[in-house]
């Protein structure tokens, strides 16, 4: 169309070249005689098809394109008999006429063809503009009855069915520790969990976040309900209030500030939301809410209340900085009992900075290429940041610990994913150090108050992409949950000599079956081979031969929508 248009445009502007090639008087018209009768001649005796015919014409020239192009397109370029086409030659408004007539009659030639073809697929046609005329019909009915052009609906719910069982020979009071634990968690449970997530962006760089979440296991093993169970606690287990419950679980609103920094603000944020790196490529579908802290549970502590964050990327580069106060949305600052860390409540205070926040404050350090990573981070945390003493991630006492006092901790984190699927799996690992104040827990044991105490983690997890088919995935991970190291009264509590070692080992199968798009059948075992750590016996010191393990499965069907 293009060349069409030029060629219309073109008598106008030969009509104003035409005081310099030629005056009207001094036509030639016994040349143009000869040129139309000669181009004729050339074009039924020789067609020019290809602009190399032409003995004077080079590829240096400035117009060798475009008269290319007029060659091989539309065919409607003739030269002279001797082979030349004598570019540098005055042309006349009869001979650019010629040269004119002879290009449209090609056009005309293109446009009857595609004229025939357009008859010829005249049903296919029309059923084509059907359908693009439904397709708009539907996607204005849908900009009609949307409830927000700017915010999408997506949600994930997730079904539960397993079960635990218990073994060992560790007792308490002539019971064994195995058949309490049956007793009071050692039933197959079903439990569900649903997430409904409202993404809103008013300039297409920014995000406000709603997340709505419902759940039902509080009562079952696989949410933490006794004292036996704490580490049997999966990722996905949620409730809040009562069974059933609608709550809002997150409200944040994060925006770019330049090209390079990126900030969160929310009255329910969690601490990874403003993080520019989460450091673990492990798992593609999470079992034991453990194995999903990149090996440092105290220092990703995933903090949920009032808070806000900034982070800074460039080249693979990242630093992000965050706070988070648990307790931000209570205003009265006083903790009552506040010298006893036993008697203390922080039920009903809070505020944001003062004693009774529950304060998490991190600074993460990372550097992650497109498959691979390495991360370190620091977390500041106050007391009453856990779950309790038998729910969260780590022992008894490593929890007891780090609810009574303040916790400094780092973690070291590195993962790496190979770029096609194999046998060869993606590897992460992460480990994590916590010191812990605990000053004012007025705290004592036989040999005196203790006023601080060490614990750490680990942990290796391995992930197989389209195992077996494509889109399935497996994985394992092993490694052990936050166990204390040392008070100060005791150097080395896991030296065997004066305590039992308070660590524990975890380990997790799972194989994922992507059924459709939207649906995913998982199911995974585990094993958790001292859960109870030190207070295997009770909270008195435990025998040397004192056993207890855990050992669950379960099946973990998700849907996405």
């Amino acid at each position: 169309m293009k060349l069409f248009k030029q060629l219309l445009v073109a008598p106008a502007a030969l009509g104003l070249l035409a005081p310099v090639a030629a005056g009207a008087t001094e036509v030639n018209v016994a040349g143009v005689s000869d040129y139309a009768s000669v181009s004729q001649d050339a074009v039924a005796v020789d067609q020019v098809t290809s602009i190399t015919q032409f003995s004077d014409v080079y590829p240096t020239d400035w117009a060798y394109q475009a008269l290319s192009n007029l060659i091989e397109r539309y065919g409607c370029v003739a030269g002279y008999p001797n082979g030349t086409y004598r570019g540098n030659r005055a042309m006349t408004r009869f001979e650019a006429a010629a040269l004119l007539n002879a290009c449209l009659d090609r056009v005309t030639e293109v446009t009857d063809e595609l004229k025939r073809l357009m008859k010829e697929f005249e049903k296919e046609l029309a059923i084509v503009k059907g359908r693009v005329d439904g397709l708009e019909a539907r996607v204005g009915e849908l900009e009609a009855t949307q409830f927000s052009t700017t915010t999408k609906l997506k949600g994930q719910t997730t079904f539960v069915i397993g079960a635990n069982s218990y073994g060992g020979s560790a007792e308490i009071g002539g019971e064994k520790v195995a058949d309490l634990a049956a007793a009071a968690s050692g039933a197959t449970t079903f439990n569900y969990d649903t997430r409904l997530f409202l993404d809103t962006s008013f300039t297409g760089k920014d995000l406000l976040r709603t997340m709505l979440r419902a759940g039902n296991f509080a009562s079952s093993a696989f949410g933490g309900n006794s004292p036996y169970s704490g580490l049997t606690t999966m990722e996905t287990a949620y409730e809040e209030g009562s069974p059933d419950q609608i709550n809002v679980n997150r409200i944040w609103y994060q925006f770019p500030i330049g090209s390079s920094f990126t900030a969160t603000v929310g009255g329910r944020v969690r601490q990874d939301d403003m993080l520019a790196v989460w450091p673990s490529a492990y798992p593609a579908d999470t079992v034991l809410d453990f194995f999903t802290y990149a090996g440092a549970p105290q220092t990703y502590n995933l903090q949920l209340g009032a808070g806000a964050g900034i982070w800074w990327s460039d080249n693979d580069f990242s630093i992000s900085v965050n706070y988070v106060s648990g307790n931000g949305k209570n205003g009265n600052p006083q903790v009552t009992n506040a010298d006893n860390a036993f008697l203390r409540s922080t039920e009903d205070c809070g505020g944001i900075g003062t004693d009774c926040s529950s304060s998490s404050g991190t600074v993460q350090i990372a550097y992650a290429p497109d498959n691979w990573g390495i991360a370190a981070a620091y977390n500041y945390a106050s007391g009453d940041n856990g779950a309790g003493i038998y729910a969260g991630n780590g022992t008894p006492l490593a929890n007891l610990f780090s609810g009574l006092g303040t916790t400094n901790s780092v973690g070291v984190s590195a993962w790496w994913t190979p770029e096609n699927a194999g046998w060869f799996p993606s590897i992460s690992t992460g480990w994590g150090y916590n010191s812990v104040d605990i000053t004012n827990a007025n705290l004592v044991d036989g040999d005196g108050s203790i006023d601080g105490a060490t614990s750490q983690s680990w942990y290796v997890g391995l992930q197989w992409a389209d195992v077996f088919l494509k889109g399935n995935a497996a994985g394992m991970a092993v490694g052990q949950p936050t166990f204390v190291t040392s008070w100060d009264n005791n150097s080395d509590i896991n030296d065997g000599s004066d305590f039992v070692a308070d660590g524990n080992y975890a380990w997790e199968w799972w194989y994922m079956f992507q059924v459709t798009d939207n649906i995913s059948v998982t199911p995974a075992i585990f094993y958790l081979s001292r859960p109870l750590g030190y207070t295997t016996s009770g909270l008195a010191v435990s025998d040397d031969d004192d056993t207890f393990n855990n050992f669950g499965a379960l099946v973990k069907t998700t849907f996405r929508f």
